[in-house]
């Protein structure tokens, strides 16, 4: 493990080249900037060497922790070997990965096009859509978050993230079913899925045979941790599989086991025609993917490729990466793990207030923290992941007014840094409730 290293340079140095170098959209959580200087497994640290326990994983990346060296090695045998190559050449990492993610995905999915990030594996999903179907709309939820490119900008429904909205004609919003705040004012279960329902209606009222695709996360990450209910996407796929359009599954967060499987979408009895996955499936390494099923995959033959998809260090990193997964059982571990911090998190959710809900799967959790009228309090939890920085654990925050405390933890981490976690949670809570 590396260790902090003199140097020169000040914080506030540092900052004034970001501003002076760095494009303005680049932000940072904290009112001071936590400056990382290091990680290691589950921790990070600073530039003066203060440790942090990570609870996002570089928004669910390192899923096997931070340097972690089995892959580390992996990927610096292959730099040293074959650093990289493109797809016109015959490569044996990237076809064995490609079968290796055949393997491990549900249902019919088994024809992978590999690529450099998320963004780029969900144009390829919408491209495949397009060209398998003929047609060139999607469908999309309110609250979606699926990439920075101009078109995954225009799929993702929040507005912070909409920098360019030219193509929003190309797509229908669905309201996002959230059992929290439903958009129907109505109660799960006895709501019988009325907004599954309602959307199936929604796309056959403005003209289904112009859709290519619908795209969805099995949790929606950016848009609060929130869950697709239990049902919903079984009742929605009728009408998608009545009227041709097929479902891409944007698992960027949700695989490798972050949710006590190997993808989210094995919480639903439903098989997608596409899936898409980045993040975590290199652990750090850059490497993104679209799989679908043979049918769609037949309709992409004029040549194509992505530069730097298939090469030899990222294959490398992301065989280790499964490898690592299955040999220290890190699904059952994110399962087990994740209900004990859930079990956790409702405890305190009554006993304070301001959590108004907890949901998620496996370990990926989110608690939503609200006024006492029940309004959504962004102010209160940058004051609660504040004071949590400064007792030595790093959260998130998501959803749409970005008040929801998000706990993503490499699923190396332990049952008693999350025991640690909840004790300092706690005091935490009781200080921004009490005012101060």
């Amino acid at each position: 493990m590396a260790t902090t290293q003199s140097r020169s340079t000040t914080k506030d140095e540092l900052l004034s080249k970001k501003k002076q170098f760095l494009m303005p959209c680049y932000f940072t959580f904290y009112r001071e900037p936590l400056w990382i200087d290091r990680a290691w497994m589950q921790y990070i640290y600073d530039e003066k060497g203060r440790k942090y326990l990570d609870c996002f994983s570089g928004v669910g990346v390192v899923n096997c922790g931070h340097g972690n060296p089995a892959i580390i090695e992996a990927a610096s045998a292959r730099a040293l070997t074959l650093d990289h190559t493109t797809s016109i050449y015959l490569n044996e990492p990237m076809i064995r990965l490609a079968e290796r993610l055949a393997n491990v995905t549900p249902g019919g999915l088994g024809k992978t096009f590999f690529c450099s990030s998320g963004s780029e594996a969900n144009e390829t999903g919408a491209l495949l859509a397009m060209l398998s179907t003929g047609r060139g709309k999607f469908i999309a939820f309110d609250a979606a978050l699926h990439g920075r490119t101009l078109l995954t900008m225009n799929l993702t429904g929040l507005a912070m993230w909409q920098t360019d909205d030219s193509l929003a004609e190309r797509v229908l919003r669905l309201p996002t079913p959230n059992c929290h705040r439903c958009p129907f004012g109505k109660a799960y279960p006895s709501c019988s899925l009325h907004c599954a329902r309602e959307a199936g209606e929604q796309i056959v009222r403005s003209g289904p045979d112009q859709y290519a695709a619908f795209f969805c996360e099995p949790i929606l990450g950016n848009g609060g941790i929130i869950p697709m209910p239990e049902g919903y996407l079984e009742l929605l796929g009728e009408t998608l599989t009545e009227y041709g359009i097929p479902m891409i599954v944007d698992e960027m967060q949700t695989g490798f086991g972050r949710t006590g499987r190997w993808f989210g979408i094995e919480h639903h009895s439903v098989e997608p025609e596409i899936m898409t996955m980045a993040k975590a499936l290199g652990n750090g390494v850059p490497v993104g993917a679209t799989i679908c099923t043979d049918k769609i995959a037949a309709s992409y033959s004029k040549p194509g490729a992505s530069t730097f998809g298939g090469n030899g260090m990222s294959m490398g990193a992301a065989l280790a990466t499964l490898d690592w997964i299955e040999s220290e059982r890190l699904i059952q571990k994110a399962e087990t793990l994740g209900a004990f911090l859930a079990d956790g998190l409702r405890a305190l959710a009554e006993r304070f207030g301001c959590i108004s809900d907890v949901r998620g799967r496996g370990l990926m959790l989110g608690a939503e923290i609200v006024e006492a009228d029940g309004i959504e309090d962004p102010e209160r939890t940058d004051a609660i992941l504040e004071k949590m920085k400064d007792r030595g654990f790093v959260l998130g925050k998501t959803g749409e007014r970005r008040n929801v405390l998000t706990f993503m933890p490499p699923l190396v981490v332990e049952q008693r840094d999350l025991e640690e976690l909840l004790k300092n949670l706690i005091l935490v809570l009781a200080r921004v409730e009490s005012g101060e």
